[in-house]
């Protein structure tokens, strides 16, 4: 009895031994030991303050090989670890020697849950290059970056507080810098904009920096403004001359092209407009027309006369140009409507349109005891004998009453067409 008592007592002892390595190996197979890599693009480094002391900056080499940091653990804690789990570290201090170039920095990896025996890091060293640490002053350039405020408003001024900034860093980097840049957005805006902003660093190719660059440069933030100004599209252009024409020659009028332009401007500013009839002057000494014996026209840049407060609407030309006519002494100028010309010979089943709803005429008297000439005085017309399908300038035959002389051959730009049916549209 004794002897199978024992025998079962080893029987059951020898059953839990075999459960307890049968758990095991469960558990092994099910959560083994395993590796694996992660490659990490940020290293922190450590004690900077080391080489600030001596005006030194560091950048990390171009050509550094990525960072693959392995760790060995079970199974489940890796299934649970990302690369934003570990954290590089260089620590310049531990740098081999400062007098090389590259600099080579020892790299330690930490992970929450893993020992650090436990995490290899390939390459062991952060190749770095160490630079003179300099410090230049920038103007902020205000852009809109093409946004625009509602159709009644225009921008007016934009503006940065500060207006420039100091920024530090590498001095490769610094001497990379060609302007600085601040963007507002004024979509739609009918009021002043306001608003704080990163400014974007652009080098001398015309490119922004990239973030890499950025992370070495030391940037203040800015505050920009956009000043909003009201629109008047009713804005009249009046011109004058200076000088005489030449002998027997005298000048009848002056106009512009534009005679109406549309500008933006401040409250103050639009108001001293509206004091003067909403009228732009363009100085005498713009033109100057002395010893001319035929029509003058002057180019001019509208925004060189605009008051200070104004300014010409997104997408105006600033073009201005002003005509001067002159004419010999006693001659003047009438306008003909060209649906007055009457058509000669126009080709059958043929239509006529006029390039221009005018044309000037110029005359003069021949004597002085005559009355001024009438528009319905001068007959005019032109032959379209030969003519088929297409465009041309002919010339405008005039008829005055006696006493008067034409000054300048005439012309006009006229389109034949033919005349369109129902039935042919179909």
């Amino acid at each position: 009895m004794k002897e199978k008592l024992m025998n079962n007592i080893l029987l059951k002892i020898l059953s839990l031994l075999i459960a307890f390595f049968v758990w095991l190996i469960v558990v092994n197979a099910d959560n083994p030991i395993m590796t694996k890599s992660f490659v990490i693009s940020d290293v922190q480094l450590l004690n900077e303050a080391y080489i600030d002391a001596d005006g030194k900056m560091c950048m990390q080499d171009d050509e550094q090989q990525p960072i693959r940091v392995t760790i060995r653990a079970e199974r489940k804690i890796l299934d649970g670890i990302s690369t934003s789990d570990i954290r590089a570290v260089a620590d310049l201090q531990q740098a081999v020697s400062l007098d090389t170039d590259p600099v080579m920095v020892p790299i330690t990896a930490l992970c929450d849950g893993v020992s650090p025996e436990n995490i290899q890091v390939s390459p062991q060293n952060l190749s770095l290059h160490v630079e003179d640490k300099d410090t230049q002053e920038f103007v902020v350039n205000v852009t809109t970056n093409n946004t625009r405020p509602d159709k009644a408003y225009e921008v007016g001024t934009l503006t940065s507080s500060p207006e420039k900034i100091k920024i530090t860093g590498p001095i490769s980097l610094i001497n990379k810098i060609d302007k600085v840049n601040a963007a507002i957005d004024v979509t739609d805006a009918v009021q002043d904009v306001t608003e704080e902003t990163e400014v974007t660093v652009i080098d001398k190719n015309g490119e922004p920096f990239s973030d890499s660059d950025m992370s070495y440069l030391n940037v203040s933030k800015v505050t920009v403004t956009a000043r909003l100004w009201k629109v008047r599209s009713d804005v009249r252009i009046s011109a004058e001359y200076s000088g005489t024409p030449g002998d027997g020659y005298v000048a009848e009028s002056v106009t512009t092209t534009p005679n109406v332009i549309s500008v933006a401007g401040s409250s103050t500013a639009l108001a001293a407009l509206e004091e003067q009839n909403n009228t732009i002057w363009i100085p005498a000494d713009a033109v100057d027309i002395s010893g001319k014996t035929s029509d003058y026209e002057e180019k001019v840049n509208i925004s060189d006369y605009l008051p200070e407060g104004l300014k010409l609407t997104a997408d105006s030309s600033e073009d201005l140009f002003i005509r001067v006519n002159i004419l010999p002494e006693g001659s003047t100028v009438c306008e003909v409507p060209t649906k007055n010309i009457t058509v000669e010979n126009a080709p059958d089943q043929m239509q006529v349109a006029f390039d221009t709803a005018m044309i000037e005429v110029r005359v003069k008297k021949t004597s002085e005891d005559l009355a001024d000439l009438k528009e319905s005085d001068i007959k005019a017309s032109i032959d379209l004998d030969g003519k088929e399908e297409g465009s041309y300038e002919l010339p405008v035959e005039i008829s005055l009453p006696k006493g008067y002389e034409l000054v300048d051959e005439i012309t006009t730009g006229v389109e034949v067409s033919r005349i369109s049916t129902a039935e042919e549209n179909s």
